[in-house]
């Protein structure tokens, strides 16, 4: 689904099968954004190859946390250049947690604050609460909000995994409502386009999910 020039999403509409959506940035430098589980990565490889990119082609792989179904496919680059990356407490929790999934190499590690990749301006804002190094990705160019498992179209990410906590997650949703967002980029689900449709998310999820949680 091309969103933009520079912006496209590769929704995942199973629900059967739990992966999640995978986004890119695209450009002279491509950032993939969670390429989902393993076993389902096929579809999006195939998606790419229509595209005319190659996994060689991807530059860098930005994983919003460590759940498989948004992880597990970077083992397909494992041979590439391709650098893949996730934020520094997320590959604590990773080794001490979870560590009977596969174990990947990453090249560097995010910390909250800018990062600039090939040209293109992110803010990496630190969201636990999913899990403890969840991040969001916040693209002030396109006002883009990648939002991982953070919060979803009427919804929000579970908190009874291990790691998760309601507490944060309620803190980090209401740290994202304050940015400037016109596209909200969710995990799962539908994207939700607009500035007056986002805020109207917050509201929403804030009012229906911060009392259950």
């Amino acid at each position: 689904m091309r969103l933009s020039d520079d912006l496209y999403a590769f929704p995942w509409r199973s629900f059967t099968e739990n992966n999640c959506n995978s986004y890119l940035i695209e450009g002279d430098f491509r950032i993939l954004i969670d390429p989902g589980h393993q076993h389902l990565f096929r579809g999006l490889q195939d998606s790419l190859e229509v595209m005319g990119i190659g996994l060689k082609d991807i530059n860098l792989i930005i994983a919003t946390h460590v759940h498989p179904d948004h992880i597990e496919a970077v083992q397909s680059f494992s041979s590439l250049p391709t650098m893949a990356t996730i934020h520094e407490e997320e590959y604590r929790y990773f080794k001490e947690i979870i560590a009977r999934y596969p174990q990947f190499a990453f090249d560097f590690f995010l910390t909250e604050g800018s990062l600039t990749a090939g040209g293109v301006e992110l803010e990496i804002i630190h969201t636990p609460g999913h899990s403890p190094g969840s991040i969001c990705i916040y693209w002030p160019f396109r006002k883009a909000l990648f939002a991982g498992d953070v919060i979803f179209e009427q919804g929000v990410g579970r908190t009874d995994l291990p790691g998760g906590r309601s507490d944060q997650l309620k803190d980090s949703i209401r740290r994202l409502s304050s940015l400037d967002i016109e596209l909200l980029l969710p995990g799962h689900g539908n994207i939700i386009r607009g500035k007056e449709e986002v805020a109207r998310n917050f509201a929403l999820v804030e009012q229906a999910y911060f009392g259950l949680l």
